[in-house]
């Protein structure tokens, strides 16, 4: 990654727009149809059961190799991503904390960082390693990961909850657009919680970060304060609604959310009362 960016990153006034996505592994369509829009400043979240598309849909976006696109579009700022390679996307200011962050042996944590920050710039003018390390460790701090670890290889000997840390440490320093957390709450206990998520909701405050959200549980979402949610089944979204429609899933399931035509609209939204919420739902503080 020498090459001057493709796009400013982190600068506010981007948007991803996902149109129609179909795309599947092994010969099985997994997705079937997905329409989003994720804008700087935003926080959406995808909730769903297992085996539903989510883990899917965060390795299409990003480019994963092995997943087969078989329609639809997924537009960065106007640029089309489909196609591209993930150096590419990344580039353009995609960024993705995967469920099951990788192990790079013998490529330290702000060695990769230099590498990525350098990337993005004029290649007369690169990253000096030194800099990468300073805002590691200024970010390692707010996440509450151990100095030490910062000098080992990336992911590797880390614990899950580690890891989560460290991919939300990453995500501080390269200051994307567009943020893809893909159960970041996973194998962190309630302090790392609050920590990675109240990091990524600052960037959202900071720089207008985008972010979609992939996850089971409400608990994240009290953090990062989603503006709207997404019900994911069976590879589409059946119902849409504001932040109280988690809490009404953690208490109901999917299963009413799997009857709903999304042809319907924001099926996630009308409540008992019919003014679009439960009248026993609270909506997380803002």
């Amino acid at each position: 990654m020498t090459s001057a960016p493709d796009a400013p990153l982190g600068d506010g006034g981007h948007e991803l727009t996902v149109t129609g996505l179909r795309a599947g592994v092994a010969g099985r369509e997994v997705l079937t149809g997905i329409d989003l829009t994720v804008r700087s400043g935003e926080v959406h979240a995808i909730m769903g059961p297992n085996g539903s598309g989510k883990s899917t849909l965060s390795h299409v976006l990003m480019g994963k190799p092995g997943y087969e696109v078989l329609g639809g579009s997924v537009r960065l700022d106007g640029v089309e991503l489909l196609g591209l390679p993930t150096w590419r996307r990344a580039r353009l200011g995609l960024f993705l904390a995967p469920q099951y962050p990788t192990e790079v042996p013998g490529v330290r944590l702000q060695e990769a960082l230099a590498e990525a920050l350098a990337g993005r710039r004029d290649p007369a003018a690169p990253v000096a390693l030194a800099a990468a390390v300073a805002a590691a460790a200024a970010e390692a701090e707010r996440v509450g990961l151990g100095a030490p670890l910062l000098e080992r290889a990336l992911n590797v000997d880390l614990s899950g909850g580690e890891r989560k840390r460290s991919e939300t440490l990453q995500l501080g320093v390269l200051r994307p657009a567009i943020a893809v957390l893909d159960e970041l709450d996973s194998g962190l206990d309630v302090d790392g919680l609050r920590a990675v998520a109240r990091r990524v909701r600052a960037g959202v405050d900071e720089w207008g970060l985008g972010v979609l959200a992939i996850t089971h549980y409400a608990r994240l979402l009290k953090e990062l304060r989603p503006d709207k949610v997404h019900v994911l089944v069976r590879g589409r979204i059946v119902a849409s609604g504001g932040p109280d429609l988690a809490n009404q899933l953690e208490r109901t399931g999917y299963a009413r959310s799997a009857d709903a035509d999304p042809a319907d609209g924001d099926a996630g939204d009308g409540g008992a009362d019919g003014s679009g919420h439960s009248a026993s739902d609270e909506p997380f503080p803002r």
